[in-house]
C-alpha cells in the first residue's frame, strides 16, 4: 500500500512558515540607501571621476545625434572604426548571448563586433568633452566602442551576457535606475563616477523611474 502523506510532509510546517512570515513582516526595509551605490561581484567604482556639469553640456548638444535602436534604447555613436563613416545598423548592437524561455537553453544573438576597431573618436565630439572623457579612459585602458545610450522610462535590457565588459558613466538617471550583475543590484549614481561592470556575467539595466536614463558606456578589453 502506498504511503499516505500527512499535511506537514505535503506541504510543509504551517507553523514554520507563520513563524518565518511574522519575522519577515516585522523588519522595515524603507531606506535611503537604495539611491546609493553599492559595490559588489562584477561592479566596481574606479577612482577616476569627471566633472558632471561638463558631461551634461556635452550631451545636451550631442542630442542630435540620437539614433534608435529600438525596445526603449536610443544610442548615440561616439567612436568609429577609423576614417569609417557612415554609421551602420551593426556599429549600434553587438553579439550577445541569452537564455530566453523555459528550456534555459543559451542562445546567441546579433552580429560578433570587433569592438576594439572603434579606436577613433567621431569628428563631431572633436573639441568636446567627450574627447577629454575618451582622452582619459584611453590613457589608462585600450577603450573600444564607446556609446551614449538612453534607456526610456519603465523599461529594461533583456538579461543576457555580453563577450566583454563595459564601463558605464551615468550622466542622467534617477534612483529607480538600477544595474544588476548575475546576483548583485545596485544603483549607479550620475555625478561624474566611472563603474566597471563586467557584463561577461549575465546582466541587465532597469529604468523604473519617469525620467530617462542616459549612461556613456565603453567596452574595454578582455586583458590590460
Amino acid at each position: 500500500m502506498d504511503k499516505v502523506e500527512t499535511f506537514t510532509e505535503q506541504f510543509g510546517s504551517l507553523e514554520q512558515d507563520q513563524e518565518l512570515m511574522k519575522s519577515w513582516l516585522a523588519e522595515n526595509l524603507v531606506t535611503d540607501t537604495v539611491a546609493g551605490f553599492y559595490p559588489g561581484p562584477g561592479i566596481q567604482k574606479l577612482k577616476i571621476r569627471f566633472d558632471i556639469i561638463k558631461l551634461r553640456e556635452a550631451f545636451e548638444e550631442a542630442r542630435k545625434h540620437f539614433l534608435d535602436i529600438g525596445d526603449g534604447f536610443m544610442a548615440i555613436p561616439l567612436t568609429r572604426r577609423p576614417s569609417v563613416s557612415p554609421t551602420t545598423e551593426t556599429d549600434l548592437i553587438g553579439r550577445y548571448y541569452l537564455r530566453p524561455d523555459e528550456t534555459y537553453k543559451e542562445i546567441v544573438r546579433d552580429e560578433l563586433v570587433d569592438e576594439f576597431a572603434f579606436s577613433e573618436l567621431c569628428p563631431e565630439f572633436e573639441r568636446t568633452y567627450f574627447e577629454t572623457l575618451h582622452q582619459q579612459l584611453s590613457s589608462r585602458f585600450p577603450i573600444g566602442r564607446m556609446r551614449a545610450l538612453l534607456l526610456n522610462t519603465y523599461k529594461n535590457n533583456s538579461w543576457h551576457r555580453d563577450p566583454e565588459p563595459r564601463l558605464h558613466i551615468p550622466i542622467i538617471t534617477n534612483p529607480g535606475s538600477l544595474f544588476v550583475v548575475n546576483h548583485h543590484v545596485t544603483h549607479l549614481p550620475a555625478d561624474g563616477s566611472v563603474y566597471f561592470t563586467d557584463t561577461r556575467g549575465y546582466h541587465t539595466a532597469i529604468n523604473g523611474g519617469e525620467q530617462s536614463r542616459v549612461h556613456i558606456v565603453a567596452t574595454l578589453p578582455l586583458k590590460t
